[in-house]
C-alpha cells in the first residue's frame, strides 16, 4: 500500500516540488495539471492521503464535490469554457484526486490529447481562475 510520502502529490503538498496553484486550505489543494488535457486543466486533491473515492471519509467527499462545484464556476466564469469535465482518479498516481477539464462545445479531444504551457503561460490561467473564485 502506498502512503502519501511515496507519490508525487505528497511532495507537492509538502512543497518538495513546486506546482502552480489554483486553490489552496487546510483540507485541499487544487494545481495545474502538468500535462494538461487542455489549458487550465486542474487536478484537486485532498490533503490527506487517501487512493480510491471509497476510501475517503463522507464529511470529506462531500467537502470535495462541493470545492469542484466552485471551481467548475471559477473556470467557466474566467476561461469562458462552455463546461467543465470532471474525471475521479486514483490510479496514475495513487492518491485521490479529481481532474477538472475546460471544455469547449465545438472541440473534442482526440484521446485525450494533451496541451502544453508556453513559459508563463500556466501561471497565466492559474491566475486568471482564482481571480474568479
Amino acid at each position: 500500500m502506498y502512503t502519501m510520502n511515496d507519490t508525487i502529490f505528497g511532495k507537492i503538498i509538502r512543497g518538495e516540488i513546486p506546482a502552480t496553484k489554483v486553490y489552496e486550505d487546510d483540507k485541499f489543494l487544487a494545481f495545474l495539471d502538468i500535462n494538461p488535457v487542455a489549458k487550465g486543466h486542474i487536478l484537486l486533491i485532498p490533503k490527506e492521503h487517501y487512493v480510491w473515492v471509497q476510501d475517503m471519509p463522507n464529511e470529506l467527499l462531500g467537502a470535495i464535490f462541493v470545492k469542484v462545484k466552485e471551481l467548475i464556476h471559477a473556470m467557466k466564469t474566467s476561461l469562458g469554457c462552455d463546461l467543465v469535465e470532471v474525471v475521479i482518479e486514483g490510479k496514475q498516481v495513487p492518491h485521490f484526486h479529481i481532474s477538472l477539464i475546460p471544455s469547449y462545445l465545438d472541440h473534442s479531444y482526440a484521446a485525450w490529447e494533451h496541451a502544453k504551457y508556453e513559459e508563463g503561460e500556466a501561471t497565466f490561467f492559474a491566475e486568471k481562475i482564482k481571480s474568479a473564485l
